[in-house]
């Protein structure tokens, strides 16, 4: 199976971005949703800032509906601070970010290799569950209308939230559709059998783990019939983790979903396919993951060994997948629907 990255990746660098403030830096530009609006392909980017600072501060950032930015900063030697995660760190027994994300969408003209941001186009963290960031949306087109899919953080935790659009420059009123602990919603393109479908991975402590689960709608706001349809596998590539990546794609043998996997040292991608019928059946899996960071983009950044896929595009047999690398820029990669089924045979 062919997978041929793109030759200009990587497509967009956080030096490429401008700051959404002043005294804020780019830190990452990752894991970009995509969709086709009339003649052009867009991306739903997740851009990740922070303050500047010194290498001997710690600096937490989350935005208050009604302040903006607040900052937080701490001495790192302080005794009571553990900054062992690059991407948190906890001070005095409370969580922290140290970066703020937001989405900001960027369009391209040459069928989806180059693309440019639309500043007017920044949607920020906006209510209470948001104040730590809006994260990896995905974007789904549903009978012309286009529902984003993103991960709400704050201090009470990681949830899903939803909102809608159909002209990309009004947006209806976000909510949360999934509580907490829960992100990687993918929608299903259209109903099967009277109900809409998502894919999500909820998790937590103890009992269980971060599995693939099946929710359905009547009206893509109230989810319910949850089920688990796949879990880690021991001693695999993806036995910490895995979680949904794009929307699933109906082809004739039945929905097929392109997931990310971890064994804790890695992020790689594999395939699943569903039943056409009962998107509960899980009918194959891949046994090796198609696609694994090789790539320097790919093993070395902010959060190194990682590609992430949550955005394609898909035109015949030809899928257009963009995804992050390293958890710090965007790349994409062409791939052929045919050749990943064939895969799963």
């Amino acid at each position: 199976m062919q997978i041929n990255r793109f030759p200009g990746n990587p497509l967009l660098r956080p030096a490429d971005l401008k700051p959404s403030e002043p005294d804020v830096v780019v830190e990452c530009v990752l894991n970009p949703g995509a969709f086709r609006y009339r003649d052009r392909i867009g991306l739903v980017l997740r851009v990740a800032e922070k303050p500047r600072t010194d290498d001997r501060t710690a600096v937490a950032v989350w935005r208050d509906p009604e302040r903006g930015y607040v900052q937080l900063r701490v001495d790192r030697d302080d005794p009571e601070l553990d900054f062992s995660d690059p991407r948190v760190f906890t001070y005095r027994n409370r969580c922290y970010l140290s970066t703020i994300s937001h989405l900001l969408v960027a369009w391209s003209d040459d069928g989806g290799r180059t693309f440019v941001p639309d500043y007017s186009l920044r949607l920020f963290p906006a209510t209470t569950h948001e104040t730590y960031g809006i994260e990896d949306c995905r974007v789904q087109e549903i009978d012309g209308v286009y529902h984003l899919t993103y991960t709400a953080v704050s201090e009470f935790g990681v949830a899903g939230g939803h909102c809608t659009t159909t002209d990309w420059k009004h947006f209806s009123e976000r909510d949360l559709i999934l509580p907490p602990h829960n992100k990687d919603i993918a929608l299903f393109p259209r109903r099967v059998n009277g109900l809409y479908y998502c894919f999500h991975r909820p998790s937590g402590l103890g009992l269980g783990g971060n599995f693939l689960w099946l929710a359905e709608s009547p009206d893509l706001r109230h989810w319910g019939n949850h089920r688990c349809v796949a879990v880690t596998r021991p001693g695999s590539w993806d036995s910490e983790r895995l979680g949904a990546g794009c929307a699933p794609i109906e082809t004739p043998e039945g929905w097929l979903e392109l997931y990310h996997g971890s064994d804790g040292k890695s992020y790689r991608l594999g395939l699943m396919l569903f039943d056409r019928n009962d998107p509960a059946k899980l009918l194959a899996r891949s046994t090796e993951p198609i696609m694994s960071p090789i790539e320097g983009v790919e093993t070395n950044g902010f959060y190194g060994n990682c590609i992430f896929t949550n955005g394609q595009v898909l035109d015949g047999d030809r899928i257009l997948m963009y995804y992050g690398a390293a958890d710090t820029v965007v790349c994409g990669a062409e791939l052929s629907l045919r050749e990943l089924l064939a895969s799963l045979r």
